[in-house]
This record gives structure tokens, sequence and C-alpha cells, in this order.
């Protein structure tokens, strides 16, 4: 399992978007006993703190500790830093077990055979994440430069390829429930906008190689569309994998 996020844990516990309540209710609406979930990968802990008061006991996990560091905390959330692979959960415990926006990380087969060890027989399996956002046609057109011309294959880890296919493609060996389509929206000002793009792991990789960021490439022609003041909806297709022990 990668680590890209612990040098800048605390950009991410503040601009990364958050998870529609709308997806995580036809979630909820699925697990027939509400004891113990697990959210694995749980970076700063936003899904955890979602699932907190339905549950009596959140255990979350993540291989940054300053990721955890920067965590929501709630009275019965237990975190530990520990990668997905390694857990030591007892066998047929949790009624839920999460991974958003982790799953394209982690080692597929380590970790489905601790889903299968510690998942209840009528437990259910959710993994989420959230695509590449859209603004408006303009605005769309300079976040794909950024994301394919500027950044590419050359500074994105080959495990991006996962969220360019929509989680269609990741190994996923349960017995699958279909679920609608959902969708992440927030009103954003330019620095929020440029807040997020930093959190961006190949940002982080261009900056380690080259010295210089390369959002500061595409800032300017975003001012030119945006205004510094102005908020702009940005949406952020919700992708969502759910499933039962076969």
């Amino acid at each position: 399992m990668k680590d890209n996020f612990s040098s800048h844990s605390r950009q991410y516990s503040v601009f990364r978007p958050t998870y529609p309540d709308e997806a995580i209710e036809f979630i909820l609406n699925l697990v027939n006993n509400k004891t113990n979930v697990w959210d694995c990968g749980t970076g700063n802990g936003q899904l955890a703190g979602k699932l907190s008061p339905f549950f009596q006991h959140v255990y979350a996990t993540d291989i940054s500790e300053n990721q955890i560091m920067n965590a929501v905390r709630k009275d019965n959330i237990t975190y530990e830093v520990v990668s997905a692979e390694n857990v030591t959960f007892n066998e047929n415990f949790f009624d839920l077990i999460t991974v958003a926006q982790a799953i394209h990380w982690f080692d597929f087969d380590n970790f489905y055979e601790k889903v299968r060890h510690t998942l209840k027989p009528d437990g259910i399996i959710a993994v989420i994440g959230y695509n590449l956002m859209t603004i408006d046609g303009e605005c769309d057109k300079i976040i794909h430069r950024l994301y394919s011309d500027i950044l590419g294959d050359t500074y994105w880890d080959k495990e991006r390829k996962y969220l360019d296919e929509q989680y269609k493609t990741i190994p996923f060996p349960f017995q699958e429930i279909q679920a609608p389509s959902f969708s992440q929206k927030v009103k954003w000002n330019l620095d929020e906008l440029i807040g997020y793009l930093n959190t961006w792991s190949a940002v982080q990789h261009f900056i380690k190689k080259n010295g210089t960021n390369p959002v500061d490439e595409v800032r300017k022609d975003f001012e030119k569309m945006w205004g510094k003041e102005k908020q702009k909806e940005v949406t952020f297709p919700t992708l969502l994998r759910i499933g039962k022990l076969k």
C-alpha cells in the first residue's frame, strides 16, 4: 500500500471533498446490524466521521500517521496506523467495511483476504471514491490540461487508472449490489480549488522532481475565468462498488 499523502496531510484534511449523504444512506440501508464498522484507508477520517453516529464503534486504519494526526475525532472512533493488509481484527467482527478513495493503492488479494476473515456473513463491503471534477466548459479545459498534459503518465501513479476507469476495473470478488449514481457538489472560490489541486499526488511528485509547482502554471488561466472571490459549483462524480460475501 502506497503512502502518497503524509507530506501534505493538513492540506488534505482542509481541501479534500467529502462523500454525498445520499450515497452513505444507501449503504447504511443495506447493513442489517450497526455494531462495528472498519473504515480502511481512512485518511483524515472523513468517512469515519460520517459513519460514527450510526455505529456503536468505528475502527479506522491508515498507513499514514500524519493523516491520522489530522483526523476527525469522535468518542466512538478508534484510529490505528497500520496498512490495509496487516490488520489483526477478529473473525466475523464487522457489519460494514468501507474504503474511501483508497482501494486503488491496496494489494487487492491480501486486503480481500482480510475482508473475508473479518466481515460478518451478512456484512457489506462498500468501496467509494470520486472521479475528476467538473465545473464548466472553460474551467474543465484548464483542469484537463493540468491533469493530462502537464502531469500525465509521467507524474500520476499507475494505480490512478482505476479512478479514471471509474473503479469498474478493480478486482471485486463479491456478490455485487448495484447502486444508483451519486455526485458531491460543493461551492468553491478559486483559493479552495487551488488548495484542492495541490493535494493531488501527481502535483506533489512534480514538485519533488522539478522544484516548481505545476498548479502555478494554470492559476492565471483560472483567474481569468473565475475571479478571485467568486464561487463556482464544483461537481465530483461518486464512484461506488458494494458487495456481500459469496
